[in-house]
């Protein structure tokens, strides 16, 4: 799950950006706003961008905020903020949620310093059976999340937030996607490494 404040911008484009790269994996991605206004559709400039960052254009246009929810954060297994001030926000609504609640240039910077032996061992441990999808992935967040507080961290914590678009230049826009892309790329790298494994453990 993506979160922002409006849930027209950064949130719907990093979960469709997001859905079209795990396309071939049976994952579902959704997206929701802090203090979204149900129903505003997303920004030509953001729609236009997106498509040509890979996300449908057809999902794109279709797409209307919505509040993010508790019953959403409980029901997800991982949660990408687009700053720090989301993530706050999330995990005051379902503290429950705070171990697999990241900033998405966050989980960029400590998904970084996890190597993919380590994801692989730690899904390795989640064992089989039918809880066995779940209990992976989560251990292969976790190992992400291990990483907070030993992982080196920006001076200027700014650099963790992903600058809202809203309303703003095209510039900003792009600003906005280039931030994002490297937290999309790991978050893929992580989960695909965590769908290999569990499923050579199946075939074992």
């Amino acid at each position: 799950m993506t979160v922002c404040t409006g849930n027209v911008c950064r949130s719907p484009l990093a979960s469709y950006m997001l859905a079209e790269r795990l396309a071939d994996l049976n994952i579902r991605v959704t997206s929701a706003g802090t203090g979204a206004r149900p129903g505003m559709p997303m920004p030509h400039e953001a729609i236009r961008l997106g498509t040509e960052r890979g996300a449908s254009a057809r999902l794109l246009g279709q797409h209307r905020a919505h509040v993010v929810t508790k019953e959403q954060l409980r029901d997800a297994d991982l949660v990408l903020a687009m700053a720090r001030s989301h993530r706050r926000a999330v995990v005051e609504i379902y503290p429950a949620v705070a171990r697999k609640t990241f900033a998405v240039r966050e989980f960029a910077r400590l998904a970084a310093d996890v190597s993919d032996d380590q994801v692989r061992a730690a899904v390795a441990q989640a064992g089989s059976g039918a809880a066995a999808p779940v209990r992976g992935f989560t251990s292969a967040i976790a190992a992400v999340a291990s990483r907070r507080g030993i992982t080196f961290a920006p001076k200027d914590l700014d650099e963790e937030d992903v600058v809202d678009p809203f309303g703003r230049s095209v510039q900003t826009y792009e600003r906005a996607l280039d931030q994002l892309e490297p937290g999309l790329v790991a978050v893929e790298r992580v989960v695909r490494l965590a769908a290999t494994q569990l499923s050579e453990e199946t075939v074992v």
